[in-house]
C-alpha cells in the first residue's frame, strides 16, 4: 500500500509539474502575444493622431517582490504603457541605481513595455526596497517591489557586516529620525524661483540605506514635474519651486519615512502677485483646471484672485492653445464673470492647454498658469483607445461591440439641466439602451416655457457626446429642453423634455463671512479666525487681508483660497496694530468683506518656558543641598516668575517617586533642598514658570550623594552670565559661591578657551585674583567663540570651577548701540541707551556695579519706546561706578559706561554751563579807528540766534541809536558794534555790551580811561586830520632816506593825489634847495641824492606839495641822532664792503691793511690784538691811505705774533675782520721786512748831490761864478769836478772846496767865455755814485764887445 501511495503521488506530482509547465509556456506564450497585440494597438492609433493618445504612464504589470538566498540573482520586471513613451528609470531605498557604478551588479533592460532589473549575486545589503519609476509630459507614476536577501543558518561572510542587533525592524535596527536646519515661512513673488530645504540627520547612519522622502503641498503629495523638483543628496533635502505661481502658495510638508516610523516638519509658503504690467490692473487668476471633457467642448474652472486692482474685476477671458503649439487664442469674446467656462469649436482628438486673463476698467491681468493638457474626446473614446487589461493576466477587455446596421436609435435616456449660469446652460443625458448601434449622434432642441414652438439648436452639425452646452440664450426667460438620436438609419424620438429652466446664474455670490477674531501667535504672525460663510454653496475658500490701523491699506495675507475658518497671516511689522477683513469665494464671485476685526498688536503670544537645564550642586551638607541652575533657553515671551524643584531617592540605581521641594516659586536660579537623608542619592529636577504657566520639567539630574562637604577650598561660582558681546571683548558676570570653604572668599579667577580647543587649552584672563564678581575680557579675537569659567579663592588655594558658559563668538550684533552720557540744556546729567530689536514684552534693566538699582533716590529711569534715559537727581561722588543697560527678550541687547571721578567733574561743569549758560563769543569787546578817525566798538559771538538781543552800555548808562551812536547786529555772523564819530573827553569811562539769547546770557567790557583813552582820542584825532590831509596832494610815504651801495643818501618819499600843477619844494634848514639836477617827481617818487655825506649835511630836510586844494609837508630831521643813525648805516655799507685783512712789509715792518669801497673821515674804527684794543705808539701806528685803512707795526719781533682785527662800528653789531699773524705768514713778513730795511738803508747812505746846483748858468764875462751844493752820504763821499766829462782840479781860477763833508763849492773868479761849458760834480762812497749836471754859458757884454770890435 504504501510503495503505491508513493507511486500514486509520484505520478500525480509528476503530472502536477507537467501541467505547470504547461501553463507556464501558455502563458508566456500569451504575454507575448500581448505585447504584441499592445504594440501593433498603440502604433495603429499613434498614426491616427498622435496627440488623441497623449496619456500618463500606467503599470500593465506591475514588479513584483521577492525572497532569494544570498549569492542568488533575482529579476524584477514590469510593462507599462503611456504615450509619449515613458522614461523608466530604478530606484534602491529612493537612490537612483547607476549599472556602471556597480559595473556587473545590476542589469536594465527595456523591451516592448516592458521593463527589467536584474540583480546578480545577491547579499546581505541588496535587502531593500525598490521603486521603479515612469514619466512622460503627462506625469509621473510609481510602483514598488522589496526583496529580501536571506541567509543559511551559520554561514557568516566574514567581508560582509556584522549581523545587525536592535528592536524590532525589517533589519533589527530602530532608526532615529532628526530634521534640522529647516527652512522657515517663505515669501515670493509670481515668476521668481524658491528652494526649501532641510538637512535629515539619521542614527545610526547606514551608509547603504536610505530613507523614503515626500513632499506634500496643503496635504497633497507632490510629484516631480517641470514646476517641482526634488533632490536628495543622502542628507538633505530639497524642493525647488522652478517657477512660483500663487497654485504654489501653501503648507509645505517635509515626511521623512524610516523603517522605525517618519519624521514630518511643515512652513507656509506665501506667494505673491507679480508687479502687474499695467497699473491698476488686476491679479492673475489661478488654479485653472479643465472639467467635463467631451468631443463637443471642455468645462474651464478657474479661481478668482485676492487682488483686484482697487477696482472690481468685469470678467475673465479664456485662452486656448493646441499641444505642439505656441498660438494662443481668446476662446470668449466678452469678459465672463462666473468662474467657469465651457469651451467649443475644439477638434475631436486634439489636446489643448488652457489659461486665463483677468480684466477691470484699468487693464488686463497677466495671464494665469497654464492648465494641464487635456484630449477633446468623449471619455467612452478615451477608455476605447487606451484599452484595459486584467491586472495579473494582461488580457485585453474590449468594450466596443459589432455594429448592427438599419436600425433608428431609440430616445436618449435621463436628460437634465447639469449647469446653468446667465451666459451658457450645460444638458447632460444618456445614450438610448439598445444594443448595437452604430454612429449615434444627438441633436437637441429647445422651446421657451409655455409655448410648444420646438428649436433645433445645432442645425448643422449633429453632437457626438451626450453633453451639450447652449449659448446665446436671452438672460431671465425659462426654456425646456429635448434630444433626438439620429444615426445613418434616421433620426429618432425626442428624448422627455426638461422642467422649465430659467436662464441666470443659480449659483449665488456667498454671503459675508461672520465675526473675525485675531489672536497673537509671534512676533510676525497673526492667527485669525471667523465664522463661516451662511449657506454657501461650492464654497471655494476664503481671502484674508489685513491693514495697520489707521494706515486704511489694505494688503492679502492670502494669495490662494483657504478652506478652513482658521488661518496664519505672516510677515506682520512687529508692535504694530492691525484689524483684519475676510471674504468668501466660490465660482459665482467674491462675496462683501467681513466687518473688521479688533485691532491687534502683532507680538508673541505668551507660552509657557522651557525646563530649565545644567543642575548642579553648589553646596552639601548633612541634610540638605544647594542647587543651581540655568535659565531655560526659551522664557515663553514673558518673565520667568520663579521656579520649582523637585527631588527623587535613588536607591540600587533605582529612582523613586518626585516630591516637591518647594511650594511656593523662587526667582533665584538656586535653591538649598531640606529634609534630605546623609548618605543618601537624589536627583532633581526644576521647572520653570512665567504668567502662562508652569512649564515642563527639566530632565533628571545626575545622581548626587547627600554628604557633607569638609573642603577647605570654596565651592564653585554659579550662574555664569555673558554681556556686552562686542568684537574684541564682553562682560562676565557670575555669583559668588553658596560653599565658602574654611576661610571666606576672597577673590576669583577667570579662565577661557576657544570653544573647539581642548580641555588642556584653558588658560587664565587675570594673573591676580579679582574681588568683583564681574570682569570685561579684552583682547577677544573677532569672529572666534569663546568659553569661560570662573574660580574662586580664599585662603586655602583656589576651590572648584563654575559650570562652563555656553559658546559665546566674539561678534557686535548688527545694530548695536552703546550708552551715551547727555546733558540736556537744563543741566541734567543722564545716561542714555536706545535698542532696535525691541520686542512688545522687553524691559530696560538698569544696574549699577551689576547690580539691579531698587533705590530711585540717586536716579531716575525714564523708558519711551526703544529708548531708556536714566537721569541723575543730584550727581555727586555717590554716583561713581559702571553703570550698565540690559534689555531682556532681546537676543543679549546691553551696554554699560564707566562714570570715572574724572569724567563725573568733567559732566559737572559741563552741567554747571547749561544750567547757567553763557553765550560763547569769539572775541571780546574790542574798539579799533575806522577811515575819518571814526572809532568802532565791537565783539564777535560765537553762536547766537536770531532772538538774541543786545543792551549798549557806557558807564551804567544805556545807549540808544542817534546820531553820535550808530549800532548794529549781525546775527548771521554774531558781530555786535557800535561806531562813534570821534571822541570827546566826555567819552572817557568804561563801555560794555550786554547779550541775552534765550536764558543764556553774556557780556563783556572795555575800559578806556586815563592814558589809554588819550591814546584812542589822539590817535582818532590823527587819523581825522589824515583824512582830510588826504583829499590834497598828500604823501603816501613820508620823508626817509636810503644808503646805496655806492655809500650815497638818497632822501625820498612817496606822494600821493597829484595833478599837473601840483608842485614839490625841497627845504634844508629852512632854505629852499636850488640843486635841481639831484631833485626827482618820477611815478609819485621825490628824491633827493647827498653823494659824498659829511657833517655840513647835517641838518633838517623838509618837502612841501602844493596846489589848489592844499598842501603836505614832510619833515625828516638828519641832525645829532637822527644824523648819527643815518651816518651809523652809512658806517654799515662801508663796512660790508671792506675786503679781508692782508698783510704786507715795508722797510719800517709790517702792515696789516683793508679796502673799502668808500671812506669817510666820520668812521670809526678800532684795531685789536688778541681781541683786545691796541694801545698804538711810535712803534705801532695805524691810518688811512685814499681807501685803505693800514696798521704800521715798525720793528716787528716775535712778541707782535697773533691774531689781529679791525671792527668797524655802525651803531649795531658792527663787523669784525680778522688776520692771523704768525707762523709762516709771520716768517714771510718779517723776512721781506728786512730785506726792505736793509734797502732802505743803501738807499738813504749812499753819496747823493741833495740840491743846489741850477741847470743852467747865464753869467757875463767877468764876473766871479760862486756854486754850492749840498752833499750827503754815509761814509762821507768822494767829490769830483768835470767839465765837459772831465775831471778838473782846484786852482786860482777855479776854486773846489769840500767842507764838513757835506757842502761842495765850486767858484771861478774871472769868469771868461773859456769857462763856458758842461760841468758836472760826481760823489762816491761804498753804497753808490750820485752826479749832478749844470751847464754854464758865458756872455759878452755888447757894449763891451763893440769895443773889442
Amino acid at each position: 500500500m504504501a510503495r503505491r501511495d508513493l507511486f500514486t503521488s509520484g505520478v500525480e506530482m509528476e503530472r502536477s509539474e507537467q501541467i505547470s509547465r504547461k501553463e507556464a509556456m501558455r502563458e508566456s506564450a500569451e504575454r507575448i502575444s500581448l505585447s504584441k497585440r499592445i504594440h501593433e494597438h498603440e502604433e495603429h492609433f499613434k498614426r491616427m493622431n498622435e496627440d488623441s493618445l497623449m496619456h500618463a504612464p500606467e503599470f500593465v504589470i506591475k514588479p513584483r517582490s521577492h525572497t532569494v538566498w544570498e549569492k542568488q540573482c533575482v529579476r524584477l520586471h514590469c510593462t507599462v504603457s503611456g504615450w509619449p513613451d515613458p522614461r523608466v528609470i530604478w530606484y534602491k531605498n529612493n537612490v537612483a541605481l547607476d549599472p556602471l557604478a556597480n559595473p556587473g551588479k545590476y542589469k536594465l533592460e527595456s523591451r516592448y513595455s516592458v521593463h527589467s532589473l536584474e540583480i546578480n549575486r545577491c547579499d546581505f545589503d541588496d535587502t531593500a526596497q525598490y521603486r521603479v519609476s515612469a514619466m512622460n509630459s503627462k506625469g509621473e507614476l510609481s510602483a514598488f517591489a522589496s526583496v529580501v536577501v536571506k541567509r543559511f543558518k551559520g554561514e557568516i561572510d566574514e567581508s560582509l557586516p556584522a549581523p545587525r542587533h536592535g528592536p524590532v525592524s525589517e533589519y533589527g535596527i530602530t532608526f532615529q529620525t532628526h530634521i534640522v536646519e529647516k527652512f522657515g515661512v517663505s515669501f515670493g513673488r509670481e515668476g521668481e524661483t524658491m528652494s526649501l530645504g532641510c538637512t535629515v540627520i539619521i542614527y545610526p547612519a547606514l551608509h547603504r540605506y536610505q530613507p523614503e522622502i515626500q513632499w506634500y503641498r496643503d496635504d497633497v503629495l507632490l510629484s516631480p514635474s517641470k514646476w517641482t523638483h526634488m533632490h536628495w543628496s543622502g542628507d538633505r533635502a530639497t524642493l525647488t519651486l522652478t517657477h512660483l505661481n500663487k497654485e504654489d502658495e501653501g503648507l509645505y510638508t517635509l515626511r521623512v519615512t524610516t523603517k522605525s516610523g517618519y519624521e514630518t516638519y511643515s512652513a507656509y509658503v506665501f506667494v505673491r502677485d507679480a508687479d502687474a504690467e499695467v497699473e491698476g490692473a488686476p491679479g492673475a487668476p489661478l488654479d485653472v483646471r479643465c472639467l467635463d471633457a467631451n468631443k463637443d467642448y471642455i468645462i474651464v474652472t478657474w479661481k478668482q484672485p485676492a487682488v483686484d486692482g482697487g477696482n472690481s474685476i468685469l470678467g475673465y477671458f479664456v485662452d486656448r492653445c493646441e499641444v505642439g503649439t505656441t498660438h494662443w487664442i481668446q476662446c470668449n469674446d466678452t469678459p465672463v464673470k462666473f468662474a467657469r467656462f465651457p469651451v467649443t469649436g475644439l477638434v475631436e482628438g486634439r489636446s489643448y492647454t488652457f489659461r486665463v486673463r483677468a480684466v477691470n476698467k484699468s487693464g488686463m491681468s497677466r495671464p494665469s498658469r497654464v492648465s494641464e493638457p487635456v484630449a477633446a474626446m468623449d471619455p467612452a473614446d478615451r477608455a476605447r483607445m487606451r484599452g484595459t487589461s486584467a491586472p495579473w493576466t494582461g488580457q485585453i477587455i474590449v468594450t466596443e461591440e459589432e455594429p448592427a446596421e438599419g436600425i433608428v436609435p431609440g430616445r436618449p435616456l435621463e436628460l437634465q439641466v447639469t449647469e446653468a449660469t446667465k451666459n451658457y446652460v450645460v444638458l447632460s443625458w444618456k445614450p438610448p439602451g439598445e444594443k448595437g448601434l452604430e454612429g449615434v449622434m444627438y441633436y437637441v432642441e429647445k422651446c421657451v416655457a409655455g409655448t410648444d414652438s420646438w428649436q433645433r439648436v445645432n442645425t448643422e452639425i449633429p453632437v457626438k457626446s451626450p453633453r451639450f452646452a447652449l449659448f446665446d440664450l436671452a438672460e431671465g426667460k425659462s426654456y425646456s429642453f429635448r434630444v433626438r438620436c439620429c444615426n445613418s438609419a434616421g433620426v429618432g424620438e425626442p428624448s422627455d423634455p426638461t422642467e422649465a429652466t430659467t436662464v441666470g446664474d443659480k449659483l449665488d455670490i456667498p454671503s459675508a463671512p461672520g465675526k473675525v477674531v485675531p489672536t497673537r501667535n509671534t512676533d510676525t504672525s497673526v492667527v485669525v479666525s471667523w465664522e463661516a460663510s451662511r449657506e454657501a454653496k461650492e464654497l471655494i475658500g476664503y481671502y484674508i487681508e489685513g491693514s495697520i490701523v489707521g494706515s486704511n491699506v489694505w494688503e492679502p495675507c492670502n494669495n490662494k483660497p483657504v478652506k478652513a475658518t482658521r488661518f496664519i497671516c505672516h510677515g506682520l511689522v512687529t508692535g504694530e496694530q492691525y484689524v483684519f477683513r475676510v471674504r468668501a469665494v466660490n465660482a459665482a464671485g467674491l462675496s462683501q468683506f467681513s466687518q473688521e476685526s479688533e485691532p491687534v498688536e502683532v507680538k508673541a503670544a505668551i507660552a509657557s518656558p522651557a525646563p530649565p537645564y545644567g543642575i548642579t550642586v553648589l553646596e552639601c551638607v548633612r541634610d540638605s543641598m544647594v542647587l543651581g541652575w540655568k535659565q531655560p533657553t526659551f522664557i515663553g515671551g514673558a518673565d520667568i516668575t520663579g521656579y520649582f524643584v523637585d527631588y527623587r531617592e535613588v536607591i540600587d540605581g533605582v529612582p523613586g517617586k518626585w516630591h516637591e521641594a518647594n511650594i511656593k516659586s523662587i526667582t533665584e536660579r538656586a535653591y538649598r533642598v531640606s529634609d534630605l537623608k546623609e548618605n543618601r542619592k537624589y536627583q532633581f529636577q526644576v521647572r520653570a514658570a512665567n504668567m502662562a504657566g508652569v512649564g515642563i520639567p527639566s530632565l533628571p539630574s545626575e545622581t548626587f550623594l547627600c554628604e557633607e562637604w569638609t573642603i577647605a577650598v570654596p565651592g564653585p561660582p554659579h550662574d555664569l552670565q555673558i554681556r556686552e558681546v562686542r568684537n574684541d571683548s564682553l562682560t562676565l558676570l557670575w555669583k559668588p559661591p553658596v560653599y565658602q570653604g574654611r576661610d571666606p572668599v576672597n577673590g576669583f579667577y577667570i579662565d577661557i578657551k576657544e570653544a573647539d580647543a581642548p580641555e588642556e587649552s584653558w588658560r587664565g584672563v587675570n594673573t591676580k585674583a579679582v574681588e568683583k564678581t564681574y570682569m570685561k575680557i579684552k583682547n577677544l579675537k573677532e569672529g572666534e567663540t569663546y568659553v569661560f569659567r570662573v574660580r574662586a579663592q580664599n585662603k586655602a588655594g583656589v576651590g572648584k570651577t563654575s559650570d562652563v558658559t555656553e559658546p559665546v563668538p566674539a561678534l557686535t550684533k548688527p545694530g548695536t548701540k552703546e550708552i551715551v552720557v547727555d546733558v540736556d540744556d537744563d543741566g541734567v546729567i543722564s545716561l542714555n541707551f536706545e535698542c532696535s530689536d525691541l520686542t512688545p514684552d522687553s524691559k530696560f534693566v538698569w544696574s549699577k556695579n551689576y547690580e539691579e538699582m531698587t533705590d530711585t533716590s540717586r536716579l531716575t529711569v525714564e523708558t519711551k519706546g526703544s529708548k531708556s534715559k536714566a537721569v541723575f537727581n543730584a550727581p555727586g561722588e555717590e554716583d561713581i561706578g559702571i553703570y550698565s543697560c540690559l534689555v531682556t527678550h532681546t537676543d543679549g541687547a546691553s551696554s554699560s559706561y564707566n562714570l570715572s571721578e574724572e569724567e563725573l567733574k568733567r559732566l559737572l561743569e559741563i552741567s554747571h554751563d547749561h544750567k547757567f549758560p553763557i553765550i560763547p563769543l569769539k572775541s571780546e569787546l574790542a574798539v579799533e579807528l575806522l577811515e575819518k578817525g571814526r572809532v568802532r566798538f565791537w565783539l564777535q559771538a560765537e553762536k547766537i540766534s536770531a532772538n538774541g538781543k543786545v543792551e549798549y552800555v557806557f558807564n551804567d548808562n544805556v545807549l540808544s541809536q542817534g546820531e553820535k551812536y550808530k549800532m548794529n547786529f549781525d546775527k548771521n555772523t554774531g558781530v555786535i558794534e557800535m561806531i562813534m564819530e570821534s571822541l570827546t573827553p566826555a567819552d572817557e569811562g568804561t563801555f560794555t555790551f550786554q547779550m541775552q539769547d534765550g536764558k543764556a546770557t553774556n557780556q563783556s567790557s572795555l575800559v578806556l580811561i586815563g592814558d589809554v583813552f588819550k591814546e584812542l582820542q589822539k590817535e582818532s584825532e590823527f587819523q581825522r586830520k589824515e583824512w582830510f590831509r588826504k583829499q590834497g596832494p598828500h604823501f603816501i610815504e613820508y620823508l626817509s632816506y636810503e644808503v646805496t651801495p655806492e655809500c650815497c643818501v638818497m632822501l625820498k618819499c612817496k606822494v600821493g593825489n597829484i595833478k599837473k600843477e601840483t608842485s614839490a619844494l625841497w627845504y634844508k634848514d629852512g632854505r629852499e634847495i636850488k640843486a635841481d639836477e639831484h631833485l626827482g617827481f618820477t611815478e609819485g617818487v621825490l628824491k633827493l641824492e647827498i653823494a659824498q655825506i659829511s657833517k655840513k649835511d647835517a641838518g633838517v630836510y623838509e618837502v612841501v606839495l602844493k596846489d589848489d586844494r592844499g598842501k603836505d609837508t614832510s619833515t625828516l630831521n638828519l641832525t645829532d641822532q637822527g644824523f648819527k643813525d643815518l651816518m651809523n648805516e652809512v658806517f654799515s655799507y662801508i663796512a660790508n664792503s671792506s675786503t679781508q685783512l692782508k698783510i704786507t712789509s715795508t722797510d719800517e715792518g709790517i702792515r696789516i691793511y683793508t679796502f673799502v669801497s668808500y671812506y669817510n673821515d666820520l668812521l670809526q674804527v678800532t684795531w685789536q690784538y688778541k681781541d683786545s684794543a691796541i694801545a698804538f705808539s711810535d712803534r705801532i701806528k695805524s691810518g688811512v691811505v685814499g681807501e685803505q685803512l693800514w696798521l704800521q707795526i715798525t720793528e716787528p719781533t716775535e712778541k707782535d705774533m697773533g691774531k689781529y682785527a679791525i671792527e668797524f662800528h655802525d651803531g649795531k653789531g658792527g663787523l669784525k675782520r680778522t688776520v692771523e699773524l704768525s707762523g709762516q705768514a709771520f716768517d714771510d713778513a718779517f723776512a721781506e721786512f728786512q730785506r726792505l730795511k736793509a734797502a732802505a738803508i743803501a738807499e738813504r747812505n749812499r753819496a747823493r748831490v741833495a740840491g743846489g746846483l741850477p741847470d743852467v748858468v747865464t753869467i757875463q764875462e767877468g764876473k766871479a761864478l760862486n756854486l754850492t751844493c749840498n752833499i750827503s752820504g754815509d761814509p762821507v763821499p768822494e767829490v769830483t769836478w768835470l767839465k765837459n766829462d772831465r775831471e778838473i782840479t782846484s786852482d786860482d781860477h777855479c776854486i773846489l772846496k769840500f767842507e764838513s763833508g757835506k757842502f761842495a763849492s765850486f767858484t771861478i773868479t774871472a769868469i771868461n767865455t773859456s769857462d763856458s761849458g758842461k760841468y758836472s760834480i760826481l760823489v762816491k762812497n761804498k753804497y753808490g755814485t750820485e752826479s749832478g749836471d749844470f751847464t754854464v754859458s758865458v756872455f759878452i757884454p755888447e757894449e763891451v764887445g763893440g769895443k773889442k770890435k
